[in-house]
């Protein structure tokens, strides 16, 4: 047989009053439960079984009890402005107190719209000079396409004393003490395994020799006083079509720096050149046609 329930007849208010009982209980747990809302055992990804994280918090009654009518905003903190777009504004504002009034004053005197004959954007750099120290003249190229190299010597030199070195052991064990004192290194090519261990340290420096940039030879002592002698070596980068180069310094004047410049854009080639920056030290960027 089934179970068999046995009812026992006058006890219905008995049973009414344990029903009533057992409710108030259930009732009471769950007050208490959602008294203890703030404090929430919370399972984190990556946890192990069992572990939980304490998260302490407002109840849901007391965050509608908010009036949010009446929080202050937050100074500086604008909904309508970005995170990302201050941080811009910001760098940008910082980058103008950086600048002088000497270099803001000069770059009034350029149009960032016109391409400067050479003579003209020479007669221009020079106005822009204090005679403060004998600045250096620079021309940065873009070029059409990336591993535009070669080799010139300028007609007037670059107005810096270049200090080349050989390669030797001896070179090498300095060069692993991070001391570098010269500009330019060339080496025979028996030494290129053992400076293999220092590229990390003259490769980001562009100090590695280098068979594209004549560094490396047979007779590296005939290179080094070319080098001595004025010859410089020019390459795009490593990642963009961009080429730095010396023309001289401001102290040359319009003709020699004039010449320098010709000669350095005809070794790099017009085909070569989608644009051409000319400066010196601290003076803006003067467009210039080539």
């Amino acid at each position: 047989m089934g179970k068999i329930r046995v009812k026992t007849i006058g006890d219905e208010q008995a049973e009414e009053q344990e029903k009533k009982e057992l409710k108030q209980k259930k009732e009471g747990k769950l007050s208490e439960a959602k008294s203890r809302s703030a404090v929430k055992a919370v399972r984190v990804a990556g946890m192990k079984g069992g572990e939980r994280v304490i998260s302490v918090g407002p109840t849901e009654e007391e965050l509608a009890a908010i009036d949010i009518s009446k929080v202050e905003e937050i100074p500086g903190v604008s909904e309508e402005e970005p995170k990302k777009e201050k941080k811009a504004k910001f760098k940008t504002e910082k980058r103008k107190q950086l600048r002088s009034n000497r270099y803001l004053t000069s770059k009034t005197l350029v149009d960032p719209k016109k391409n400067y004959l050479i003579s003209e954007a020479l007669e221009l750099l020079l106005k822009m000079q204090n005679g403060k120290f004998d600045e250096t003249v620079e021309l940065h190229i873009n070029t059409l396409t990336q591993g535009v190299s070669g080799q010139i010597t300028l007609p007037h030199g670059t107005g810096k004393q270049t200090k080349v070195i050989v390669a030797t052991d001896a070179v090498i064990s300095e060069i692993e003490k991070g001391k570098i004192d010269f500009d330019i290194l060339v080496a025979e090519p028996s030494m290129m395994p053992k400076l293999a261990k220092v590229a990390r340290i003259l490769g980001p420096k562009g100090l590695m020799p280098n068979p594209k940039s004549g560094t490396i030879s047979d007779k590296p002592e005939e290179i080094a006083k070319k080098y001595e002698g004025g010859l410089l070596a020019f390459k795009t980068e490593g990642k963009a079509p961009l080429i730095h180069l010396v023309v001289g310094k401001v102290s040359f004047g319009d003709k020699k720096l004039e010449e320098n410049l010709k000669a350095l854009i005809a070794a790099v080639k017009r085909e070569n050149i989608q644009k051409a920056v000319l400066k010196s030290t601290m003076s803006p960027g003067i467009k210039i046609q080539v």
